[in-house]
């Protein structure tokens, strides 16, 4: 049987040039798909593919190199303390303008800036040269015109921000674009990374979204990356500002680190008045360890958050989606929140965080907390 190529990785060609010589230095053959036949070196997007039976030892292999981390990390130094940003990446769609109205609302309240980020990606097209089959980015008469267009769009966006303002119907707050060009997941976790925004917020379609979309979709590819708080709005969330927010729910898995992600939810919504629901999602039925962690979990929060209303749960999860559902209805929650953590590449591969499916199983907001 054939061992059919796989797609490893997408990078720039300086960066997929060096991924394919350290990947070829254990022995693991590496082709390279999209590169600009002409220009190399303007080439982005491009592929790294593997044979499909070396890909348990290539990805073992960037894990343990841990290629690439935080390559493009920049510390900002400040003289003086700095205005809180939110950041709010776009592509233009109804849901973005409901990103940014809850983002403008959100600002005015605790005295932050907005920035609104777009990036674009350069196409590729394939192309044949005698009885090779590739592929090739625009040349650069086309990219600029393709970046033209882009900002373009980003200064028609924002114009339609500022008609909003005019007609109250969000506030008057200091806003900014930037426009970047290469893939929009690389470049909202590089701009995070450099201006540790206090809050991302971004728009989502929901669950109305097939499920072939999972491993592309910016938001579920941002949320795993980011080290800042992530707010994911499905384009049917009722409210626009977290004043009418009344019921959220975070998920715990009785790890000792959910204390402290607990600990700066309640910051966040501090100025509010908010009910919490904890959840824990098992698919043991009559767990009694279960209940006993509860119960832990319930005396520690007695005790330091007294007057704060906090209810308990435990949701059965061999039937997680319909389980999940009925509980968000059953209680009338507004927001989940949920921790994640940094996980390795298998992890997201094949067993995707719980934040992350769903975003394409509720029409409720995510609030990701990185533990």
């Amino acid at each position: 049987m054939e061992d059919k190529l796989v797609t490893l990785a997408i990078h720039t060609y300086q960066k997929a040039q060096i991924l394919k010589t350290m990947l070829e230095s254990e022995g693991i053959e590496v082709y390279l798909h999209n590169v600009n036949l002409i220009q190399p070196v303007v080439s982005s997007g491009v592929r790294v593919r593997i044979k499909e039976s070396d890909l348990p030892r290539a990805l073992k292999f960037i894990e343990d190199t841990e290629l690439f981390k935080d390559e493009n990390k920049t510390e900002k130094k400040a003289e003086e303390k700095q205005t809180p940003k939110i950041l709010i990446p776009v592509d233009f769609s109804d849901y973005s303008i409901n990103a940014c109205t809850l983002g403008f609302n959100f600002a005015k309240e605790i005295g932050a800036e907005i920035v609104i980020l777009h990036a674009f990606f350069t196409p590729f097209f394939p192309s044949t040269l005698g009885d090779s089959f590739s592929y090739q980015t625009l040349n650069e008469e086309e990219s600029i015109l393709l970046q033209n267009e882009a900002e373009k769009e980003l200064n028609k966006f924002a114009k339609q921000v500022r008609e909003k303002i005019s007609k109250g119907e969000c506030p008057d707050v200091k806003f900014t674009t930037i426009l970047r060009n290469g893939l929009p997941e690389e470049e909202i976790v590089n701009y995070s990374n450099e201006y540790k925004p206090t809050l991302i917020i971004m728009g989502t379609r929901g669950k109305n979204q097939k499920d072939l979309d999972l491993i592309g979709s910016v938001t579920a590819e941002v949320l795993d990356m980011v080290k800042v708080p992530l707010f994911a709005i499905p384009e049917k969330t009722r409210f626009s500002s977290f004043s009418e927010v009344k019921r959220i729910a975070f998920g715990t898995s009785f790890d000792q680190k959910d204390l402290i992600i607990v600990d700066s939810l309640f910051k966040i919504f501090q100025p509010y008045q908010i009910e919490y629901y904890l959840f824990h999602i098992t698919q043991k039925q009559e767990d009694a360890w279960n209940e006993i962690k509860l119960a832990g979990i319930k005396e520690y929060f007695a005790k330091q958050y007294p007057v704060t209303s906090i209810h308990y749960d435990i949701i059965d999860g061999n039937d997680f989606d319909s389980n999940m559902e009925k509980f968000i209805r059953d209680n009338k929650i507004d927001i989940i929140s949920l921790s994640t953590h940094k996980r390795n590449i298998f992890a997201r591969l094949f067993n995707p965080s719980m934040a992350r499916r769903m975003l394409f199983h509720t029409d409720t907001p995510i609030l990701a907390l990185r533990s």
